[in-house]
């Protein structure tokens, strides 16, 4: 085979003439006077009897793995990239400019209700982008009705047309989309619209929407198919729900919405929805946000039950009716008590599922080429250069076992990646200290340990929490929600107060903690943060002068600015 670049020595020495002087010259090659002689990529296997023993003992694979320096122009590929999200097109681009021969393959397997979207990943198409846009629509909402209070005389009622935000964004992602594809094609990266799978080493079939079939091979692959909705299993989940792949390019408004789970997802989709003024429930198994700061989270929760949405704790659905067909229509929710068995039922117009998400890692033949993934999670476990246990096969993004499902987290990890692969790079991607935004209606913004997990490591008596309420100067003439926006840092004590983590409920919390998480990356101490000279009059100067320590008790109540 030559794609694997292995070559056998065989002489039928007893049929030619010149057999003798054949022997001697095989042996004065390859100091064997028997065939057939098996090399792998130059390499010498040996002959026979080595051969089969090579075999047992997995080092003749191990050859026919290894990185194909030897393999000159064999593959049609040097990289083949399966997943055109954040981190496969910033990872293939990368591999372009340093001169390779890259293809991405990119496929949107539909969801259960037909819907599908262009090249770009989750975050572009239903995720952090349309959220984000989703979110502020919301805030314009808010906006609108402080607005009286600083004179602005609004009449008739101001609307919302559900049709013409969808519509509005979904052309912003179409101009990416394009975008994207014009990037790949500048940079001369090969792009597919078509769904990979392994199908041996170093071998990919790409099958496009009309089921036909290529094969490709490449001497690297880059797994990048990030993940999708999970589904609970359970009667009329996939018949008559959405998920937010199928939330941002609704056609009609969804109307009364049950949100199940207690996700960001969960939470960002219903405070979004509830700011358009939907009736909107929020139906949650046990805890709210569960890897975040549970302080942060139960705050979170109180704002939005406060602000008009309501939660059912302890609940689980357990089957899904239509009652009425329309858009929307009417869904009859059965939902069971996960503490006493209690059944209780609902109706709703729409049922959003956000309960989690599972990676694309069991549909792609890893099984084939023996990548190990974790067969609980569906993630794939990696050394810390990105490396599967199969070496010619990396992994990125959100199908990592350990690591943060983040967009900036997957394309700062395929840059680096390709650079220490093609550029001679030795920078790794750091997983510490990553910020990360939770755009429910008081915008949650973090970097660094939770107040538990930092008890945890370091225990209660070395860390110190200082915190505050604080109330924006924007939300004092419309008089709304006064100490319901929350400064926190948990610093560690024996180094020097070290700041080692940052918390903050506000408004645009995003654009705080991004500030703050370069000074925490560079070891910020609680002395330096209060020699900072805060900006008047905005929210995120309370850092500069945080004062009051949460095990002293103290009152951290905010009558103004």
């Amino acid at each position: 085979s030559h794609t694997h670049a292995v070559w056998c020595v065989l002489f039928l020495f007893a049929l030619t003439e010149d057999g003798q002087r054949l022997k001697e010259a095989l042996y004065e090659l390859t100091m064997e006077s028997s065939a057939p002689v098996v090399f792998v990529r130059q390499s010498k296997v040996g002959g026979h009897q080595e051969t089969l023993q090579a075999h047992k003992e997995g080092t003749l694979k191990k050859l026919l793995e290894e990185n194909g320096q030897a393999e000159g122009n064999s593959y049609d590929y040097d990289l083949i990239v399966i997943g055109g999200g954040s981190g496969g097109l910033a990872a293939s681009k990368e591999a372009a400019k340093l001169g390779k021969r890259v293809m991405v393959l990119d496929y949107v397997v539909p969801t259960p209700l037909g819907t599908r979207w262009g090249l770009g990943g989750t975050c572009v198409n239903v995720g952090c982008i349309p959220k984000k846009l989703m979110h502020q629509t919301a805030l314009l909402g808010q906006a609108i009705s402080d607005a009286p209070k600083f004179g602005w005389q609004l009449d008739p009622k101001v609307k919302h047309s559900w049709e013409t935000m969808t519509e509005a964004i979904q052309n912003y992602i179409g101009s990416l989309n394009w975008g994207y594809r014009v990037a790949l094609r500048d940079n001369k990266v090969t792009y597919e619209n078509a769904y990979g799978e392994f199908v041996g080493p170093h071998r990919i079939k790409a099958t496009n929407r009309k089921g036909v079939e290529k094969f490709y091979t490449a001497e690297k692959f880059l797994i990048a198919t990030g993940e999708r909705p999970r589904y609970p299993n359970i009667p009329g989940d996939k018949k008559y729900c959405i998920t937010s792949d199928d939330l941002f390019s609704l056609h009609y408004c969804p109307g009364k919405t049950l949100v199940v789970g207690a996700s960001y997802v969960a939470l960002e989709c219903a405070g979004f929805l509830a700011g358009l003024g939907l009736d909107v429930t929020v139906m949650v198994r046990s805890i709210l946000l569960r890897g975040f700061d549970q302080d942060m989270a139960n705050k979170i929760g109180a704002y939005m039950e406060e602000h008009g949405i309501k939660f059912i704790k302890r609940c689980v659905p357990t089957r899904i009716e239509q009652i009425k067909e329309g858009a929307p229509g009417i869904l009859k929710v059965t939902a069971r008590h996960t503490e006493n068995s209690e059944i209780i039922e609902g109706e709703y117009n729409t049922v959003l599922l956000a309960i989690g998400r599972e990676p694309c890692t069991r549909k792609i033949g890893l099984e084939r080429i023996g990548v190990k993934i974790n067969e609980k999670t569906g993630k794939i476990p990696v050394n810390d250069e990105e490396q599967t246990n199969t070496p010619y096969v990396y992994a990125i993004g959100d199908v990592l076992e350990g690591k943060l499902e983040l967009t900036p987290v997957a394309i700062q990890a395929g840059r680096l990646l390709v650079r220490r692969l093609y550029g001679g790079s030795a920078i790794k991607c750091d997983y510490v200290n990553v910020p990360t935004t939770v755009f429910t209606p008081l915008e949650y913004g973090a970097c660094g340990y939770s107040e538990e997990k930092a008890i945890e490591k370091f225990g209660g008596d070395n860390i110190e929490v200082y915190h505050s309420y604080f109330w924006p100067l924007e939300w004092s003439v419309p008089s709304r929600d006064s100490n319901k926006c929350y400064a926190k840092i948990i610093c560690h004590i024996p180094d020097e107060e070290r700041v080692i983590g940052f918390h903050v409920l506000g408004p645009n919390a995003g654009e705080i903690t991004q500030g703050f998480a370069a000074a925490i990356k560079c070891g910020i101490t609680k002395e330096v943060l209060d020699s900072t000279i805060g900006i008047h009059p905005v929210c995120a100067e309370i850092f500069t002068t945080l004062s009051v320590t949460k095990r002293s008790g103290g009152n951290i109540l905010q009558s103004g600015c």
